[in-house]
């Protein structure tokens, strides 16, 4: 067996624009006449530099306004301590005190003001303020720069998290990805460096999507944390399908005459396996019985999942059929192959036999549509989108635009956002 050979992860953008912007809070303070904390500048650029736009400006909010209530209640209780506490016999036990109580205060203060996600940043303002620097010489100071020094972090989070290189944004191109081999290597995730960087070029505007022979339910299940903004060619080109709206676009069906042919022919040689049919955008996944031991760790597998719908019957739906999923021992399936190319309904079906990965012994059979294939409900999609040029990844080589070599390596990504944003020195866009 090959060993895997481990890999360093990535230095991602946040890691470089966050040193960079812990280097420009240090370059503020010395601005300022060593005034100030760097130190809380620099906490609040690390906390606000996020690996996507909308959510920098979220904890950037959030931040902001946390600070100002756990200021306000400090600054409330320094008043207290050095205008009246400190005049008064076991002053110090009260300030312990209304300092607890004040705490829950700014809890409170958050859930008044609905910002309940800010809490904690409250709290740690307000108790910085009036445990760490109550005793200092001038307190209502250190408020004032605790205040603008978040502040500074704040608005060099922001600023940095904003700097790019002079880019042309291809908008008229739409990317078409496999899964398999091209995102993801042996089944295992996606990194964090090709996820994050992908949902990034997707807010930027990248028409990006997926061509695969998987269902929309694999591939909600395997990525999840990716947003897919355009429909998906899924279920190796049967079905267009729309993951925000959870929706068959397109279909192409095995004809209804076809399909009882066909599950008569299997019927006949007692040949069993799931047959896909969708009903009301609703994908139903018939079986008779479970007939060796890959159907039943399939079924087994799955059945669980929110987005499947089995359904045991000896009478399955014809019309609507997306495709056929048989496994059977290899022999057994070549020979069932080798009959079903004979059959004079034949020219109605596409069938893909594979060495099952999962099952030692054991090939699936896949049969579609002759009409359904990936680079037919391309050009619909295409068409769709009133977008002429379309450039794929995949595995393949030859049979793609962009041939991905290994998955480990983020290749597709970087070559994605080559291609969607190369450089262009000539000016800033």
């Amino acid at each position: 067996m090959k060993q895997k050979t481990y890999r360093l992860p990535v230095v991602g953008q946040r890691i470089v624009r966050s040193v960079c912007a812990v280097l420009l809070c240090f370059g503020v303070y010395l601005l300022r006449g060593r005034r100030g904390i760097p130190f809380y500048s620099a906490l609040a650029v690390l906390q606000c530099m996020q690996p996507y736009q909308e959510n920098t400006k979220r904890v950037a909010r959030n931040r902001l306004t946390g600070t100002l209530i756990g200021a306000f209640w400090g600054f409330l209780l320094l008043l207290i301590q050095l205008e009246w506490l400190v005049r008064l016999p076991y002053g110090e036990f009260l300030l312990y005190g209304l300092t607890a109580l004040l705490t829950g205060v700014t809890l409170y203060t958050t859930v008044l003001l609905r910002v309940q996600n800010t809490a904690y940043f409250s709290c740690v303002v307000f108790l910085s303020i009036t445990v760490n620097h109550i005793t200092d010489i001038n307190p209502y100071l250190f408020v004032l720069d605790r205040v603008l020094d978040t502040m500074i972090g704040v608005v060099l989070a922001l600023a940095v998290n904003n700097i790019h290189l002079p880019r042309r944004k291809q908008l008229d191109t739409l990317f078409v990805s496999g899964v398999d081999d091209t995102m993801m290597q042996n089944g295992h995730p996606m990194t964090a460096y090709s996820r994050v960087e992908l949902n990034r070029l997707v807010e930027q505007g990248a028409k990006f999507t997926l061509s695969t022979n998987r269902t929309p339910a694999t591939i909600r299940e395997i990525l999840p944390d990716i947003r897919l903004e355009l429909p998906i060619i899924a279920m190796d080109g049967a079905v267009l399908y729309d993951m925000k709206q959870n929706c068959f676009l397109r279909r192409y069906t095995i004809p209804k005459e076809a399909a009882e042919q066909l599950l008569a022919f299997l019927q006949e040689r007692k040949i069993h396996g799931f047959i896909n049919v969708i009903r009301d955008d609703v994908l139903m996944i018939y079986y008779d019985q479970l007939a060796n031991e890959a159907q039943r760790s399939i079924y087994g597998r799955y059945r669980k999942s929110p987005y499947r719908n089995y359904v045991r019957t000896e009478n399955p739906e014809t019309d609507g059929v997306v495709y056929l999923l048989l496994h059977e021992k290899t022999e057994r399936m070549q020979t069932l192959y080798e009959e079903l190319c004979q059959q004079p309904w034949w020219f109605s079906f596409r069938g893909i036999v594979r060495p099952s990965e999962n099952y030692s012994g054991y090939s699936y059979l896949k049969l579609y549509s002759r009409e359904a294939t990936r680079e037919h409900i391309l050009q619909e999609l295409l068409a769709m989108l009133h977008i002429e040029k379309a450039i794929t990844f995949g595995s393949i080589p030859g049979k793609y635009d962009v041939f991905i070599e290994d998955a480990d390596k983020n290749a597709m990504v970087r070559k994605l956002k080559q291609l969607f944003e190369p450089v262009v020195w000539s000016g800033w866009k």
